[in-house]
């Protein structure tokens, strides 16, 4: 961990003029405040005050005052303001808290830490390893985005197929000098999708990573010209993009997922944790698929997860075992997107994982077949359910689920429905450019 001294040192070093103190709104919004590098003192003392009011989901106007406290391990230099020259900008990420010291209910960061509490009193640590995937458009003559696709391969292709390779690259090396450990990047299966994997770790500094890549990405692209989108399904017709999430909890320095004793090598750990996401999986929905557009992309025909299952062989229910066993024992959750709070993502599934291990709640068979080809009465007899087709539905599942509403908390919970609310409503009530080609002549 980063002393105080170390900082300074840096700032030193590298001729630091401005900290831009980081942090997330309850949407998974990455919100900052500039400060020049000589007022850091002020804010490791967490003496740096803003307007939570200002804050979509934070806090009232008679209640505004806040105070951001810079978590010091997440100090990192952004590579591509120190090459353009005009004095380099490091970052920190911070936690919300409150006038009177305590730590502050609508901070999503406060959230997670409370339930990878909640699992360390139960002898468990997290790891998680996210798959995020995104689109890069190209943009029209005056700069706004489009979705013009700039390039027409496919799964794993590269240059002169893959025009995107290049900006990854780019993305690739600046978030190598942020300190990310890259496994793999390739182009996805959609024309501009790409996706780039980066090592598992513990799970809030999984969280502060996805916050920290989208923010690269997007930076990197604008300067390639292009613009980057996390929107789960931006075109129609296409693969949309989703963020696979892999999870596995440690006891010490064992993976409490693995025991070589069963015949697929699970412990009974794994098995109820695999039983308590499924069990709440439908109340999760709405924070791990938070937009009107996240179920666009989850429809049959296009990769995505659809159905309430899990298997060790298949990749088409919800949750996949990958084939490793030993210290890479791990599970996919596959539903996610990547519009989601990264936070709250990670908090929830924990939760129901939790949840499912303190009230063994066994998971149903594994399905090892492709749930894409059976018929609807299969499924029922096999009692396999789907998951909400609409973000209406996610909403009421919510509602419904007062382990979720426990893990989110009381600030979280009022506030992130009433918006996910009013952005169902405003759905609703358009009238689509589908609706006018489909029926304004024959009606």
């Amino acid at each position: 961990m980063y002393k105080k001294e170390d900082i300074f040192r840096l700032i030193e070093q590298h001729e630091i003029k401005f900290i831009r103190l980081q942090f997330c709104d309850i949407f998974g919004i990455t919100k900052n405040v500039a400060i020049p590098a000589d007022q850091l003192g002020k804010a490791l003392e967490g003496d740096m005050m803003f307007d939570g009011s200002s804050i979509e989901g934070f806090a009232r106007i008679e209640e505004s005052d806040m105070y951001l406290r810079p978590d010091q391990e997440t100090f990192s230099l952004f590579p591509w303001k120190a090459r353009e020259g005009a004095g380099a900008t490091a970052r920190m990420i911070c936690d919300v808290y409150n006038p009177d010291g305590t730590p502050f209910s609508g901070c999503p960061r406060n959230i997670l830490k409370k339930i990878i509490e909640e699992a360390n009193e139960m002898g468990f640590y997290m790891n998680a390893g996210p798959e995020a995937e995104f689109f890069l458009f190209l943009r029209d003559k005056k700069g706004r985005a489009t979705t013009r696709t700039h390039d027409c391969g496919g799964y794993f292709d590269l240059l002169p197929v893959d025009l995107g390779e290049t900006a990854r690259r780019d993305m690739i090396l600046n978030l190598q000098e942020m300190g990310f450990e890259i496994e793999a990047s390739h182009h996805e299966v959609a024309p501009s999708q790409h996706e780039i994997a980066f090592q598992y770790t513990d799970a809030l500094k999984t969280a502060d990573n996805i916050a920290t890549f989208k923010l690269v990405v997007r930076t990197i692209a604008l300067n390639h010209n292009l613009h980057a989108t996390f929107m789960p399904k931006p075109v129609m017709g296409i693969n949309g993009s989703g963020m696979h999430v892999h999870q596995s909890l440690f006891k010490g320095e064992e993976n409490a997922f693995y025991d070589p004793s069963t015949p697929s090598q699970l412990s009974d750990t794994a098995l109820y944790y695999m039983g308590g996401i499924i069990n709440h999986i439908k109340g999760i929905a709405a924070i791990t698929n938070p937009l009107v557009n996240s179920y666009k992309r989850l429809v049959p025909g296009y990769e995505a997860p659809v159905y309430i299952a899990w298997s060790e062989r298949n990749r088409s229910p919800l949750i996949r075992v990958p084939a490793r066993r030993g210290m890479g024992t791990r599970i996919e959750i596959r539903n996610p997107d990547p519009s989601c709070n990264p936070y709250l993502a990670l908090a929830v599934t924990l939760k129901a994982g939790l949840d499912g291990i303190k009230n063994k709640i066994d998971p149903p068979d594994p399905v090892n077949e492709n749930i894409y080809t059976m018929s609807p009465e299969e499924r029922k007899k096999r009692g396999i359910e789907d998951l909400p087709t609409c973000l209406g539905d996610a909403i009421e599942e919510l509602e419904k689920n007062e382990l979720i509403r426990e893990a989110l908390g009381e600030h979280i919970y009022r506030r992130y429905l009433e918006a996910k609310k009013m952005e169902w409503e405003r759905y609703k009530t358009q009238v689509h450019k589908w609706e006018v080609l489909e029926y304004l002549a024959t009606y």
